[in-house]
């Protein structure tokens, strides 16, 4: 299994969130839902479930530090999120809705540069063994641009299982796989937990919802609920 950064002291809460409106404009007015109040401990997944439009992606990109929130606070690791912290690119690792790769660097380059860059030990081992779980072991030295757009997303999410995290944060990690290549994903963030890591993950799946998840987030346009994961994949089915 990948490297992890974890320390001997007892950890804060991964993630804390208070009051939070979040939205693409300067007023709490553009907020795309209610406000948020949510918490995720070590050995914790909590899954963000609702309709398309809902505001799950723009929670995630918040938590992610990379959209400041109209309201309320947002901590990772104990801190107030900055996603330039050094703390926080290196216990953080996120899987967002957009393809993100350098075209010079092959499958198999890009992750070993991922895995140096953030200090993971025995990296071409390490590299072999994700690349073949994700099912890319035949494509490993393809450059992206040859990739199909299947392959591409199996790219981004071993880049995530290649370098020592703390917190996964994941929106539709499910998207454009195959059920199989679902299987090992649940069963990947499934061990996360088990290790002490914690997941948050925006879905449509209600298997991996229920699989996964210890709690789930679920937005409407008037409300907000914490719940246990039967009840979001109930909610997800009933969409």
């Amino acid at each position: 299994m990948p490297d992890r950064k974890r320390t001997a002291c007892k950890r804060p809460t991964l993630v804390r969130a208070t009051d939070v409106l979040v939205g693409y404009g300067s007023t709490v007015e553009s907020a795309v839902c209610p406000p948020i109040s949510v918490q995720v401990a070590p050995g914790q997944a909590l899954a963000v479930v609702g309709a398309n439009g809902t505001g799950k992606s723009t929670f995630l990109r918040a938590v992610a530090g990379l959209l400041e929130p109209l309201a309320g606070s947002i901590e990772v690791l104990g801190a107030p999120v900055d996603e330039r912290a050094r703390r926080f690119r290196a216990e953080v690792a996120t899987v967002l809705d957009e393809d993100s790769y350098l075209p010079a660097l092959t499958l198999r380059e890009h992750l070993l540069l991922t895995a140096r860059g953030h200090g993971a030990t025995a990296v071409s081992d390490l590299v072999t063994e994700v690349v073949e779980e994700f099912g890319l072991a035949a494509r490993q030295h393809a450059l992206p641009t040859a990739l199909s757009s299947g392959q591409r997303r199996r790219l981004l999410l071993a880049s995530a299982f290649v370098r020592p995290r703390t917190l996964l944060v994941l929106d539709e990690p499910e998207q454009r796989l195959d059920a199989g290549m679902r299987d090992r994903l649940a069963q990947r963030l499934v061990a996360e937990r088990a290790g002490g890591g914690g997941v948050v993950l925006a879905t449509h799946d209600p298997v991996l919802v229920r699989t996964v998840a210890t709690s789930a987030l679920v937005i409407a346009e008037d409300a907000v609920r914490v719940v246990g994961p039967e009840q979001a994949a109930s909610a997800i089915e009933a969409l």
